[in-house]
């Protein structure tokens, strides 16, 4: 991850993505991106933030809450097209 996203991380108030976290992020972003529209990618992005955000305060883990909302996201996801033969 940049050192800005951790900078944003911090004067926010939340806590940085760990390693393994981005590359999840990232790899759904890019799913989103490609299997729905570009467009709804940052938005997918935002709703996946407030859900982890909701279940933490809730009183789950953040990894926990972070699994399970990129794991809700991935089941909603249309099936990829299919590859030209």
């Amino acid at each position: 991850m940049s050192d800005w996203v951790d900078r944003l991380a911090q004067g926010l108030g939340v806590e940085p993505l760990s390693a393994l976290e981005t590359v999840r992020l990232l790899s759904t972003a890019r799913e989103v991106a490609h299997r729905v529209e570009r467009s709804d990618t940052p938005l997918a992005a935002f709703v996946l933030g407030a859900a982890v955000g909701r279940r933490v305060a809730e009183g789950v883990s953040h990894s926990v809450a972070f699994d399970d909302a990129l794991d809700a996201l991935v089941r909603r996801l249309p099936s990829p097209p299919e590859e030209p033969a």
